[in-house]
């Protein structure tokens, strides 16, 4: 009697015990997939030089750096392409613990070297966004809690404002509670070498960037600010130990609606920001006489108005600029000072998921000594998301 007893307790405690681990145990992972197919077709006309061969960046869309100066003669060409078209995958799961934790993975084909345009224009899928979000954290490369999205126009070109905005996106570690959030980011130095030259990419850095942002809403209004902090580092004579210098930077960013329209800006300005500004139009800092590294101070603004013209067309006017104040006596003369583009489009969507739009734009780069060149797009595009 006393052993079948015990024989029941024990049965009794094994499913319980069994029951206790299915409740404990994590649901399943739930998928999404989506992204969009991009055809980009434009016509590029430089008027001092000669285009940026096949395959460069400046191919496949704007880059302020790449606009040809001081050249002789106009240099007109075509390009087709689908580089841009996007995949992604979300994943959410509900925890053991009853949190949820989700990650996002995004692929695209742009920027890669790989492939070429003469028989199949095949090129390497790159990862854009790979991260993590549980709770309040963030984990993973996602875009820089530096910038702010909802301020970019919509916009024919990858960026539309590139010249004068932060854009980045990096490994990062951000924590978000309300209107604010914090980060620690992938720190990168890029340099200019004494006298002037090719630019030189340090990764040397031990101190992560340092971000702060805050953003808020009041009517019609919506806006952000948002701080960094940085060591700028580089082993400039190849020993042990490297040359480090500080470096800051503010940017304000805000979108007020107008009715269905909308004025999208921002103001950026630092030292030694010069990586996240205008897509590294200009480097963080300069090797100086001494061997030490001495920070560049850079600035940008960014102005976009996007009127809707019906239920299924709309327009952006978009201006953007971006600018260094460069110290000649140590970088020479022969360096970006300043990039600037203009630009007006028209997006027609009979429906939410198909766009198609034409953009065109001038875009300007000067060097310290005066010398210029200017590069005018025509752009189409097609676009449907799924």
């Amino acid at each position: 009697m006393l052993k079948r007893y015990q024989k029941s307790l024990i049965a009794s405690a094994v499913v319980g015990s069994l029951a206790f681990t299915s409740a404990a145990q994590a649901a399943e992972p739930e998928f999404s997939f989506g992204g969009y197919v991009k055809l980009d077709a434009f016509m590029s006309d430089y008027s001092d030089g000669s285009a940026p061969a096949s395959g460069n960046l400046g191919r496949q869309f704007y880059i302020p750096s790449l606009t040809p100066v001081g050249g002789t003669g106009d240099d007109a060409i075509s390009d087709f392409h689908a580089r841009q078209s996007r995949l992604f995958m979300d994943v959410t799961q509900e925890l053991s613990n009853g949190e949820s934790v989700a990650a996002h993975v995004e692929i695209d084909f742009l920027t890669m070297p790989d492939g070429n345009e003469r028989v199949s224009s095949s090129y390497a899928p790159r990862i854009r966004q790979a991260y993590i979000k549980y709770g309040n954290w963030t984990v993973g490369q996602a875009w820089s809690n530096f910038m702010n999205l909802s301020t970019l126009p919509e916009a024919v070109d990858f960026i539309g404002t590139t010249d004068g905005v932060a854009f980045n996106r990096q490994p990062l570690i951000k924590y978000s509670d309300g209107g604010w959030s914090f980060s620690i980011e992938n720190p990168e130095t890029t340099v200019s070498p004494n006298g002037g030259g090719a630019r030189i990419t340090s990764s040397d850095g031990v101190m992560p960037d340092f971000t702060a942002k805050y953003t808020g809403k009041s009517g019609d209004l919506s806006y952000s600010v948002a701080g960094i902090l940085r060591q700028l580092a580089y082993d400039v004579d190849g020993d042990s130990s490297d040359e480090t210098t500080g470096a800051y930077g503010v940017s304000l960013s805000a979108k007020y609606m107008l009715g269905d329209d909308d004025i999208r800006a921002s103001f950026t300005m630092g030292s030694g920001l010069g990586r996240y500004l205008g897509l590294n139009t200009f480097n963080d800092a300069v090797i100086d006489a001494n061997g030490e590294l001495e920070a560049i101070d850079v600035m940008g603004v960014t102005l976009a108005y996007r009127h809707v013209w019906s239920e299924t067309s709309r327009s952006s006017f978009t201006y953007s600029r971006g600018w260094a104040d460069n110290d000649t006596a140590l970088i020479g003369t022969g360096t970006t000072e300043s990039t600037q583009r203009i630009g007006v489009n028209y997006m027609y969507s009979p429906d939410k998921a198909l766009t198609f739009g034409v953009e065109l734009s001038q875009a300007t780069r000067e060097l310290d000594n005066g010398v210029d060149g200017d590069m005018t797009r025509l752009h189409f595009m097609a676009m449907y998301k799924f």
